[in-house]
């Protein structure tokens, strides 16, 4: 695959199409391609071609929530173009959408033969992902059923049934085999002198198990439409800062994003839902913690976020216990899949468990959601909900027999479970992984928060004095005990983790930023911090990288060793303004308005480590999501911590 990935976003549907608006089946790289639809591709070929050839390409698909090119035929400057191709595309629940409109630049009549090859694999987007692993699919069939209006794609296997339906206005002259399993939909277009004709092309997905009456939007600006009435309406009332133009640009983008993300879930009484997914292409689904923390930048300005995240995820809290899954009673969920190899087990993600902190922040969002709107009707109808996510906090995540929250590697998920969750990302400044279980240090923060918002809600909410003062003396414990254990003072800094034996685990990484924000440390240790996450091997002008420069283990393209984030400089700037350090959240902010202005106002999903001393320009992270809702956040949370200054 030589051209660009271009993401096109709506709900739990994404495409990722190249240049001329082609869609190859390529089965590797950074992005998947395709159309997805509930984690499998519902759509792996889209090619055009005009008289048995590929057109050249005028005018790319440009970023954005359509895809526009313009195509001509190939030739020469001595053989201008016979027509001109003005290609538009655009995705909607479970649904794609071309426009085709085919222009003649003859004063003759013109024939054109127009075709568009289509396919539909069903492929598992686990099985398109970069690690090699393969899956066995016993027993599956795919079949294939010519309409009068297009063609039909069916995979069955077992009870799994799945199909895609592509049908086009006007229908086709007709549907061709191409010995490959795809089918090729043509028509002979005559064109007047200087004439037009346009086809619509319509692809709709029924995914297994999805019963719901959809229609296929009648265009893409039908769609754009619906699409641009949905952002105009989560933007409503926000103020965005007039002294800050670039903050103001990259708050709207950020809610635009969010708009499109929104993928549906349920609550604990099957009410329907629609909850903050964590990104495209790999994560168009719910992640616990993703969902979380977006909802607790978005607070102040959209908390309906957070009234469909803590019922969302109140609804998959664990109740047994799965080894696979790494459920545990009380536990809230990392992350939910709807795809074939999660339906058959083949993964254990459709309900996976496997993260550390996402338990502890449903507490904190549960009592920041009560105490900034003053609706205690989520808290009420959550208690039990809440008391659970206590109880795994101190039983099984380990606050009692430990001291700490506390997570071992997983053979079949993840082997970190914090929010730095690929392999090798607790590590030592030397690079060495920690052995035996994990005590990293952000998820004491979340952890000592929790515990303080939830015995508020205990004492003002549920009316039970008991509960609110165990609650605080074991918040007050975990913070003497946290400083004592963790605080480095050679270095004047909090150890990232701590391994099996309780040694220290001593990279100088930016989660000690966190522990600002939850307000873990005492006011002089919290200060120390704030000012050395300001200092070059880490503040790279852009933002805290995630891992110091000058370590051995920093690298700026790693994901989580050196790399910059914006949610987690996000979580930073909230905690500086905690401590007063005013001057470093404002350049923090500062910096990560830049990086989005020079790219269209949206902030990736992570950025590399570059210093912008040396890259004027940021540097992007190979493969970042282009649209996550965390970073689409992020400068909510900005806002939030140094207004429009």
């Amino acid at each position: 695959m030589t051209d660009r990935h271009h993401l096109l976003v709506h709900g739990g549907t994404f495409a990722a199409v190249g240049d001329r608006g082609d869609i190859s089946g390529y089965r590797g790289g950074s992005a998947p391609d395709g159309m997805f639809v509930q984690d499998a591709r519902h759509l792996s070929r889209w090619q055009l071609t005009v008289d048995g050839a590929v057109p050249d390409t005028l005018t790319p698909v440009a970023d954005g929530d359509t895809a526009r090119c313009v195509l001509v035929p190939r030739g020469g400057r001595n053989e201008p173009p016979a027509y001109t191709l003005f290609r538009e595309q655009a995705v909607g629940d479970a649904s794609f959408v071309e426009s085709l409109r085919v222009t003649s630049n003859r004063p003759v009549p013109t024939t054109v033969r127009l075709a568009v090859t289509a396919d539909a694999d069903f492929t598992d987007q686990f099985e398109l992902r970069s690690d090699h692993r393969t899956y066995t699919k016993a027993g599956a069939v795919r079949s294939r059923k010519v309409l009068g209006h297009g063609v039909e794609f069916t995979y069955r296997r077992g009870e799994w049934r799945s199909v895609t339906t592509v049908t086009a206005d006007p229908h086709p002259d007709a549907v061709e085999e191409t010995g490959t399993g795809a089918r090729r939909l043509v028509w002979t277009l005559e064109l007047e002198p200087h004439g037009t004709a346009e086809l619509v092309l319509r692809v709709m997905a029924r995914p297994h198990g999805d019963k719901r009456a959809l229609r296929v939007p009648r265009s893409p600006a039908a769609l754009q439409e619906r699409l641009l009435a949905r952002e105009g309406r989560f933007m409503e009332g926000v103020a965005f800062p007039a002294g800050w133009p670039e903050l103001s640009a990259a708050c709207a983008r950020g809610l635009a994003d969010l708009a499109a993300l929104q993928v549906p879930a349920t609550g604990p009484d099957g009410e329907e839902l629609r909850v903050p997914a964590a990104g495209a292409p790999w994560f168009l689904t719910l992640l616990g913690r993703d969902a979380l923390l977006t909802s607790l930048f978005a607070l102040p300005y959209r908390p309906r976020l957070a009234a469909a995240t803590l019922p969302a995820l109140a609804a998959t809290q664990a109740t047994d216990t799965g080894v696979s899954e790494v459920a545990q009673p009380g536990k809230i969920v990392h992350e939910v899949r709807h795809g074939e190899l999660a339906h058959f087990g083949q993964v254990p993600y459709a309900r996976y468990y496997g993260s550390v902190d996402a338990t502890p922040l449903f507490l904190v969002l549960l009592g920041a959601y009560t105490e900034q709107t003053g609706d205690t009707s989520l808290a009420r109808r959550l208690e039990r909900h809440a008391r659970a996510a206590v109880g795994w906090m101190l039983d099984h995540g380990g606050l009692t027999t430990r001291g700490y929250l506390v997570y071992r590697a997983d053979q079949g998920g993840l082997a970190n479970q914090n929010w730095k969750d690929s392999p090798g990302a607790i590590c030592s400044a030397e690079g060495t992984r920690p052995g035996g279980p994990v005590t990293a240090a952000g998820a004491q923060g979340y952890a000592y928060d929790a515990l303080r918002r939830t015995a508020w809600l205990a004492r003002t909410v549920w009316q039970d004095v008991t509960y609110a003062d165990l609650l605080e003396q074991a918040a007050g414990d975990l913070r003497d005990r946290f400083q004592r254990d963790f605080w480095m003072p050679e270095h004047s800094f909090p150890a990232l983790a701590l391994d099996g034996r309780g040694r220290h685990v001593d990279a100088l990484a930016s989660d000690a930023g966190h522990l600002l924000w939850s307000g873990l440390l005492d006011k002089e240790y919290g200060e120390q911090v704030g000012r050395r996450l300001l200092e070059p091997d880490f503040f790279s002008g852009w933002g805290v990288r995630t891992l110091a420069a000058g370590q051995p283990a920093y690298h700026p393209l790693s994901y989580h060793r050196g790399s910059v984030w914006p949610h987690d400089n996000a979580l930073i700037a909230l905690g500086l303004a905690r401590y007063g350090l005013h001057d470093e959240a404002r350049a923090i902010a500062r910096g990560l308005v830049d990086a989005a202005s020079a790219t269209g106002h949206r902030l990736p999903e992570v950025l590399a480590g570059y210093g912008r001393d040396t890259h004027p320009e940021p540097v992007p992270y190979p493969h970042a999501c282009v649209r996550e809702s965390r970073s689409a956040s992020a400068p909510l949370a900005l806002l939030t911590a140094v207004g429009g200054a």
